[in-house]
């Protein structure tokens, strides 16, 4: 897990030891806004949602966790309260710590800070990109920026990526809405920028007009 990956291995033994396994379920609420959250929880397998609510009671998705990504900082390093809810999107498992045995590990071994901090500063380049993207008017230029974003495997000349998950859950992400992001997607394939194949595969036909989309990033 990247936040104790600079620790040595006697180190790592005994942050290990504070470690409590907790297997979750698909759907499991992990906590909900303005709940007290009293422990760190470090995703070992499967992916955790985080979204908000909207004044129209609409769930907004605002990132998705997987393993090595963690929640419940925020009471850790503020003591404020979390303004999102945390939903277990498969079945999966935590490492758990308690905010109790975190402060001391930090304080006995400062490398676990530093990663947090690592962590969180690559989190909030990745909103502000996100924010930034959101900005344009043009779903097609977010949907493009998002797809370049994932990860590829070449096989030949085709590059292949897969959605990590549903279509509405993207839409969301991307602040639209499932019938909307279906339609943009629709276009990317009539104008041979993109090949769907099932329901999470895409082959990448034409990399240069996605970026044109995005605007040269």
């Amino acid at each position: 897990m990247p936040i104790f990956r600079a620790l040595s291995a006697a180190d790592r033994a005994a942050v290990a030891r504070k470690a409590v396994p907790t297997a979750v379920s698909k759907g499991d609420v992990l906590y909900r806004a303005g709940e007290p959250v009293s422990q760190l929880m470090v995703v070992h397998r499967g992916a955790i949602r985080i979204s908000r609510l909207t004044s129209a009671g609409r769930e907004r998705l605002i990132r998705v966790l997987g393993p090595g990504d963690f929640i419940g900082e925020g009471v850790f390093l503020t003591g404020d309260r979390p303004d999102h809810w945390a939903t277990a999107m498969d079945d999966g498992q935590l490492c758990v710590f308690r905010h109790e045995d975190l402060a001391g590990l930090v304080a006995d071994h400062p490398g676990i800070g530093l990663g947090m901090l690592g962590a969180l500063s690559r989190r909030l380049d990745e909103t502000e990109h996100r924010l930034a993207a959101l900005g344009s008017a043009d779903l097609d230029a977010r949907l493009a920026d998002y797809l370049l974003d994932l990860p590829s495997e070449r096989d030949g000349a085709t590059v292949r990526i897969r959605l990590p998950m549903a279509k509405k859950d993207i839409a969301s992400l991307l602040g639209s809405t499932p019938e909307t992001l279906s339609r943009a997607l629709a276009r990317m394939v009539r104008g041979g920028v993109i090949a769907l194949h099932g329901t999470r595969d895409i082959d990448l036909l034409d990399a240069d007009r996605l970026l044109a989309l995005v605007g040269g990033r």
